[in-house]
């Protein structure tokens, strides 16, 4: 398989799966390591793990838990077509589609910050400000590992 196969294998299989290019290792509690391992296994045990809900806080959290998963999907399998379209082509982009690309690139990264603000706020309503703090410091370190696991992955335009 030559690189750009390879490479092209990878962008689909992240937008089929976003913890596709997570790898299970064993760590201590909350570390990186740990977090990787949730992302390519159960990340929802995990969160309830560390967060230790009690049966009312669980009743406000998780809802707004799922509905923050579905969003970052959708920018995640956004960023993968842009993977996608950036190592698939063979020649340098044309400024036009350099711009276009540019554009999408922060328009997720955009859209992403205005998920996590409104998740944010819900949960600030919902649960006590330290549990709203870890879990938006899991979903911070996920999201760092999975930009670090793009990131090696892609080329830089030509």
């Amino acid at each position: 398989m030559t690189p750009k196969a390879a490479l092209l294998a990878a962008a689909a299989a992240l937008a089929f799966n976003v913890h596709a290019l997570a790898q299970p290792a064993a760590a201590a509690p909350g570390d990186l390591a740990e977090i990787r391992a949730a992302l390519g296994g159960d990340k929802r045990a995990f969160v309830a793990g560390q967060l230790a809900l009690s049966d009312a806080e669980a009743k406000r959290f998780w809802p707004i838990y799922d509905r923050y998963q579905r969003q970052l999907a959708t920018t995640t399998r956004r960023a993968a077509r842009l993977v996608e379209e950036v190592v698939a082509l063979d020649r340098p982009p044309t400024d036009a589609h350099a711009k276009k690309l540019a554009e999408e690139l922060v328009a997720i990264d955009e859209e992403e910050a205005k998920d996590r603000r409104r998740a944010q706020r819900q949960l600030m309503r919902s649960l006590p400000p330290s549990k709203v703090l870890r879990y938006l410091q899991i979903e911070n370190k996920a999201a760092a590992i999975r930009a670090y696991d793009i990131a090696g992955a892609i080329p830089l335009a030509k």
